[in-house]
């Protein structure tokens, strides 16, 4: 009893009460917030990452493009992700045209739903003000608001799995086999918004409700079979239709090398991610092509402005929560909580940080959400037993640790008055919370300027940049590789090139080029398909010389674009693109046409 007294448990919020006033205001403005600064001036980013907007275009032209994820309406190859994501896309551009907006604003739409989600999420085991200072550090983290704003696969992952987490806090509630078969659910169609990815919660999912659910082991081992079947039936029922279609009635599926979609899922995709062993990877290899790993890589210059604002914080808190829970029973959903969220930072920060595969920076948006609600989750909570020096200290700490990341982060050449600026409200936060019991909530608010500054700040700059290409970056900086155009960037065809496309005459595709980004352009502009001879690298076995030759025959592709030089850096796979522009070149005459090398394939 002494020590329970001393070490007093993290109080849990009930799972219903009557909430003051304040929080629906409260809620409300957050999301009003937060959808202002994800549609703010969102066209200005044009077709952000092309690929997907031309694969949305695709969809929004043919059903069979849509399902499949074709990067063309005539439906030559797909994009090297399962296609959940552009579905979304494509029925909006169905809806609204093929647009910017009608692009773009699915994925803020899903930003404002992860915050709302976020807060309920939190709201059930620590109360609405943990909710609302969960769902603010979600807004305000630079990775989400870049992610958010982009039309990248991440942003419907996350939403997803925040979705998850809901049902499975519920199903720990009252050991309900239903809700976990919901979570199961949100993660398999999360696998068909980014594969793999999605699976990295479910140790933490699976753990905290090992741990928590007030009913029998085994009954609580049966649930989570139950959940486990729901992930499998979610995720593998497009693996099955994908295998069983006629691979000659469907398009080559991009990024795999024998057009399988379970090879692209456990390979390129999968387990060469951590590896670095992908086949037909540009760049990347078993040596590290793709950043140094180690502990600290999320602390990089690379990553860390879009995530590490507050992750040392958030690790502070998730050991101060346990420590504090350690006596609390075995279903205490304060610490299910935290095992959760915890358990979905550290996997996953884990996996990124020492995976020797492609990696970007923006695949940190997966971290958000387990920050934010271990922020949200940890300091509201501190808050509450106050009267403890321990809980006191640890306080205080969090807002020093903060304010050390920030002035570390901050760009002194972006604002030079926010570095010291923060620097002082940091101290003083730090200094107010220590003696919380003479500055009280003077001392709470000093504390949460300070947190979210930093972080805030980022996100603002990264919402008034725009962003292009396949990779990217958040902050007032952005650093995109390879640079604007080439391998990983799109240029739309100058007006002769694209009145010439236009007038193409009824052929299957348009043109052909090497490489996805280049057809994304040419088909973007002109809205006739493009076909991606080699894929997204170039490096993919489709067509293969013999099958272009075919299709010229029968008069399927009028013109050749390009001259093939796209891929930059060591490269793996296919050399069946060279091939092809080899065969091309010595085939048909050249001509140049605003600056781009074209044959007519018809002449």
């Amino acid at each position: 009893m002494t020590a329970v007294a001393t070490h007093p448990a993290v109080p849990t919020a009930p799972l219903q009460r009557a909430e003051p006033r304040w929080v629906r205001p409260s809620l409300v403005l957050l999301l009003v917030a937060t959808a202002a600064l994800y549609l703010w001036d969102l066209s200005a980013s044009g077709w952000a990452n092309a690929f997907y907007s031309a694969a949305a275009q695709a969809g929004s032209q043919s059903w069979k493009a849509l399902f499949f994820g074709s990067t063309d309406a005539a439906n030559g190859i797909t994009v090297d992700k399962t296609p959940a994501a552009l579905w979304v896309m494509s029925l909006s551009a169905r809806l609204f045209g093929v647009n910017a907006w009608s692009i773009l604003i699915p994925q803020a739409l899903m930003g404002v739903g992860s915050t709302w989600l976020l807060y309920a999420t939190v709201r059930r085991t620590s109360g609405a003000a943990a909710g609302l200072l969960a769902g603010a550090v979600l807004t305000l983290t630079p990775a989400a608001a870049l992610i958010f704003r982009f039309n990248n696969p991440d942003a419907l992952l996350v939403l997803l799995l925040i979705a998850a987490a809901y049902c499975t806090v519920r199903a720990i509630e009252k050991a309900s086999p239903r809700w976990l078969v919901f979570a199961g659910m949100a993660i398999g169609f999360g696998f068909l918004a980014k594969m793999l990815q999605a699976f990295l919660v479910l140790p933490a999912f699976a753990l905290a409700y090992l741990v928590a659910a007030p009913i029998a082991l085994g009954k609580r081992l049966l649930h989570l079979l139950a959940g486990l079947a729901a992930v499998a039936v979610s995720a593998g029922w497009y693996l099955a239709v994908v295998a069983l279609w006629p691979a000659a009635a469907r398009p080559y599926i991009g990024g795999s090398q024998n057009n399988s979609l379970l090879e692209l899922t456990l390979g390129y995709n999968g387990f060469g991610r951590i590896t670095g062993d992908e086949t037909g990877s540009v760049g990347g290899s078993p040596g590290g092509g793709w950043g140094s790993t180690g502990l600290f890589r999320l602390f990089g210059t690379e990553m860390a402005g879009g995530i590490a604002w507050l992750l040392p914080a958030a690790v502070l808190g998730l050991g101060a929560g346990l420590w504090f829970t350690r006596y609390a029973p075995r279903t205490d959903r304060s610490r299910a909580s935290l095992l959760l969220w915890g358990g979905w930072l550290l996997v996953t920060a884990v996996v990124f940080s020492f995976m020797g595969g492609i990696i970007h920076p923006y695949y940190t948006v997966a971290l958000a959400p387990a920050i934010a609600a271990l922020v949200g989750i940890a300091a509201v909570q501190l808050w509450r037993i106050r009267g403890n020096p321990a809980a006191v200290g640890l306080l205080s700490g969090g807002v020093a640790l903060t304010t050390v990341t920030a002035y570390l982060l901050l760009d002194n050449s972006w604002q030079p008055w926010l570095t010291p600026a923060v620097l002082v409200l940091g101290i003083l936060a730090a200094i107010a919370l220590f003696f919380v019991q003479h500055f009280g909530r003077i001392a709470a608010v000093l504390g949460l300027v300070v947190l979210l500054t930093g972080t805030g700040a980022y996100s603002l700059a990264t919402a008034a940049t725009p962003h292009t290409g396949a990779i990217p970056s958040a902050g007032p900086n952005t650093r995109q590789m390879f640079g604007g155009g080439g391998l990983l960037g799109t240029t739309l065809p100058g007006a002769n090139l694209t009145a010439l496309l236009r007038k193409s005459g009824e052929h299957r595709w348009a043109a052909a080029t090497v490489g996805s980004n280049n057809a994304a352009g040419y088909q973007l502009g002109s809205g006739k398909p493009v076909l991606a001879v080699g894929g997204f690298n170039g490096t993919d076995p489709y067509p293969t010389l013999e099958q272009f030759e075919q299709y010229v025959r029968e008069g399927q592709i009028r013109y050749f674009l390009g001259d093939g030089l796209t891929m930059r850096g060591s490269s793996s796979g296919s050399d069946a693109a060279a091939q092809i522009v080899q065969w091309v070149a010595e085939n048909y005459q050249m001509t140049t046409v605003d600056g781009v090398t074209v044959y007519d394939l018809a002449a």
